[in-house]
């Protein structure tokens, strides 16, 4: 059994033990929100923050908050792919 690590095993194992792993998980989120839900959902977009396993989706567009909120089970979903675990129990949209 080889006990080494390669640099990506050591940084995702540090990570998982670090305060910094939520801050860096919000800002993958940020950087692929675009690729996941599209130009123009991002455009309307105006805040995504991620506080205790809670996704909070910020808009000021009714007809995309409304669309939003039939789609919190599948954002989840894909947030916890992209991210690689169960970061988010619940998304709100506001």
């Amino acid at each position: 059994m080889n006990s080494e690590m390669n640099m990506g095993e050591a940084m995702q194992a540090f990570l998982n033990k670090s305060k910094l792993k939520k801050g860096i998980q919000a800002q993958q989120l940020t950087e692929v929100w675009e690729n996941m839900m599209g130009k123009t959902v991002a455009r309307y977009t105006e805040k995504l923050q991620l506080v205790n396993h809670t996704l909070f989706i910020s808009t000021h567009v009714a007809p995309l908050r409304h669309e939003l909120m039939y789609q919190r089970e599948t954002i989840m979903q894909r947030v916890n792919e992209i991210l690689g675990a169960d970061t988010v129990k619940e998304v709100v949209i506001r």
